[in-house]
């Protein structure tokens, strides 16, 4: 009976349990214990990684808890060919995967259990309920639908099972940061399984903010017959963030401020996002070859507050006078988003004559609401007779708080937008014998946009549709090596509208890649090397001068090589590494929308360093019975990249150090201590332009309890 459940859980995902548990776990689980020897998951079929035309790499929750990771994006900062973008003052998710990102007025999309999810304003994502974060790269775009060329983020959750087991874990580190998280899975018999995961944490930072957040994502098992069972999922999360746009360089020149030096007002107080999620999937078994899957998902989220940050434009900024103050904006946003996704799936296998199909085919819908509305205050064009108070002024290397009452902002966007997309897909994997198998697909995505100026009462309605094939091949030429080759095209509709109600163009990709998939040390140690090309049309990036609003640029390209690791070396070393040359550029010459400078073919995307590598190591020791240490530690590298479009202002290469020490003082008591930024580097995560650029954090230390029940 737990192997037929087992079974249903592996076509909606993978099973929850955490991998930092999975030793003792093993222990208590005897008999019940499970052995997969295929991954079904939703858009992926039953594919082993050696058989799949596409690079796909995962971080699983080892690597996850020796990294002490907390957030989403510093997970993904373990695969080099994932780039921070501009994350919107701290408050939102943002990156690039093989020199593509998104809209850069929107956080990051990236699927949740297969769920569109990454859309809307609710905050960045805490890993508390993330068993594994898989990065799906490549011409994947035919089968996901609606996301970027360069590939997909997507997040597997930790889900209830049929062991019951608890942990609580505790930490503390630098700048007075502090948190608990706790996870419970109850199994009710052998019919209905009930997991409660939540964190909260309250936390200081170097730049002199502080913050909150806190989380509740349980989940529910309920077996409905030997063959089907039902999943729910429940999102709840709050926190409380001050924006904070960062520091600024004075004449391309970065360090002239103290990179803690916090340049909003603590007046504003933070700006509250939230996140009310709901997932619901029903999975059944109709036989060893044949299971369906339906679904759906439903998510609110919200962005409120105000925000005192650096204007950008020369005329109105006194910094670029006197070296010393920055004038700047203040800012409400009340950003609220609605999100529903349904899709279904069926996935088996047949044959025809001497081949072998493997086949996956389904349908998807979603709806998208965007509501913003957006209060601006800005300071007026420099003069003689302009005072520091009317161009709200701050010195950046004495900064007083507080020096002039809060200016109060004005009208400036208020609409909706309104996305409805219906997408269709089939694939088949053919296996042609000899090690050689085909993969043919294609999705047909029909969208509707709607956009509402409220200011105005402008309104425009745009239909888009279209067919996106997908092609690969697989030859396996021994056990230890397989070779691979793909392509796809990409269709998705640019939300929004410009400043006048205009809707774009949707963005059209193409990509292609081919590889090699490696499987070494009878299989302890796998990889894949990777070469590709990206091309997508009507790329947009946000306008300056209307916030909400967007812009056309035109045509980008990106091209590059991948490498990447995972896996045991002799003496028994965990070792994770990713090395990314990425090469993404503008194929069109326009004018930068942003300040009005010129775009030329060959520049460089903005936050895309050419060069980036990862390499994380761990090792344990038996240091007697009861206790096993293990210690490990990691150096990031990241290159140097364009830090502003349109300028030669690049923010500089930096490279990060790491140690930590685990200790397994029982099979219930675990103790960790890590040092991060070793050698307290000065370096720049990303920016959006010289004003507004995050500095990274220096030096840290934290300690962390964990105790299994």
């Amino acid at each position: 009976m737990i192997r037929h459940i087992a079974a249903l859980l592996l076509a909606g995902t993978a099973l929850p349990a955490c991998a930092a548990e999975a030793d003792a776990d093993a222990e208590t689980r005897g008999a019940a214990e499970i052995t997969v020897t295929a991954t079904r998951q939703p858009y992926r079929g039953d594919f082993t990684i050696q058989e799949t035309p596409a690079a796909i790499t995962t971080i699983d929750q080892a690597w996850l808890a020796n990294n002490n990771i907390l957030r989403l994006t510093d997970a993904l900062d373990l695969n080099a060919s994932v780039a921070r973008q501009n994350n919107f003052g701290g408050l939102w998710d943002a990156f690039a995967v093989r020199g593509f990102a998104g809209d850069e007025n929107l956080p990051s999309g990236y699927l949740v259990n297969g769920f569109n999810n990454g859309r809307g304003f609710g905050g960045v994502r805490d890993v508390s309920g993330i068993e594994k974060i898989e990065v799906l790269k490549g011409p994947q775009a035919a089968l996901f639908g609606r996301g970027e060329p360069g590939g997909v983020i997507n997040i597997v959750t930790k889900k209830a099972d049929f062991d019951t087991r608890a942990s609580i874990g505790v930490q503390a580190g630098s700048w007075d940061r502090q948190r608990v998280d706790g996870d419970v899975n109850l199994a009710l018999a052998d019919v209905a399984a009930v997991r409660l995961i939540g964190f909260y944490e309250d936390a200081g930072s170097f730049r002199g903010t502080r913050s909150d957040r806190w989380g509740f994502t349980p989940s529910v098992l309920v077996k409905l017959g030997e063959k089907t069972a039902l999943t729910y999922e429940l999102e709840l999360t709050r926190a409380n963030a001050p924006f904070d746009r960062g520091v600024v360089a004075i004449n391309g020149k970065l360090g002239v401020m103290d990179r803690r030096t916090f340049l909003g007002e603590p007046g504003d107080g933070p700006l509250a996002a939230e996140v009310n999620g709901h997932q619901l999937q029903l999975s059944h078994q109709f036989s060893d070859d044949w299971s369906a899957l339906i679904g759906g998902q439903h998510r609110d989220t919200r962005l409120t507050g105000f925000s005192t940050e650096a204007e950008l434009a020369a005329s109105r900024q006194r910094l670029f006078r006197d070296g010393r103050s920055l004038s700047r904006q203040r800012r409400f946003r009340d950003y609220d988003a609605e999100h529903q996704v349904l899709r279904g799936e069926v996935q088996g296998r047949l044959a025809t004559g001497a081949l072998k199909h493997r086949l996956l085919f389904g349908a998807d819908y979603d709806r998208f609401e965007n509501s913003q509305l957006f209060l601006r205050f800005r300071p007026p064009s420099i003069g003689t007779a302009t005072t520091a108070q009317q161009s709200n002024d701050i010195d950046i290397l004495a900064p007083v708080y507080g020096r002039f009452p809060l200016p109060t902002p004005g009208p400036q966007t208020n609409r909706l937008d309104t996305q409805q997309a219906f997408g269709a897909y089939v694939q088949d994997q053919i296996d042609l014998g000899g090690g050689v198998q085909v993969r043919l697909g294609g999705r047909y995505d029909d969208f509707k946009l709607t956009t509402l100026n409220r200011a105005n009462g402008v309104a425009s309605t745009r239909n888009f549709s279209r067919f996106s094939p997908q092609a690969g091949i697989v030859y396996e030429a021994s056990p230890a090596l397989s070779l691979y080759a793909a392509y796809g095209e990409g269709f998705r509709a640019n939300i929004g509208a410009d400043v006048v109600g205009r809707i774009f163009n949707p963005e059209t990709s193409r990509s292609a890649e081919a590889g090699a998939k490696l499987n070494l040390l009878d299989g302890k140690l796998t990889g894949t090397v990777a070469l590709f090309t990206l091309s997508k049309d009507n790329v947009l990036a946000a306008d300056p001068s209307n916030p909400g609003f967007s812009v056309p640029i035109g045509q980008a390209r990106s091209r590059g090589l991948e490498v990447d690791l995972n896996g045991k070396l002799p003496g028994d070393v965990d070792l994770l590494f990713s090395y990314a040359f990425v090469d993404a550029t503008a194929r069109a010459a326009v004018l930068d929308p942003n300040f009005s400078l010129n775009i030329r073919v060959g520049d460089r995307l903005i936050n895309i360093p050419r060069h980036q590598f990862n390499v994380q190591a761990a090792k344990g020791v038996q240091v007697t019975d009861d206790l096993k240490l293990t210690l490990g530690g990691g150096v990031q590298h990241t290159g140097g990249r364009l830090g502003e479009t349109a300028t030669q202002f690049f923010l500089p290469a930096y490279t990060l150090a790491r140690l930590f020490v685990r200790a397994d003082i029982s099979q219930k008591v675990e103790l960790f201590a890590e040092v991060s930024n070793l050698f307290n580097a000065t370096y720049y995560t990303n920016s959006f332009a010289q004003l507004w650029v995050q500095p990274g954090q220096p030096r840290a230390a934290t300690v962390a309890a964990r105790v299994r029940f």
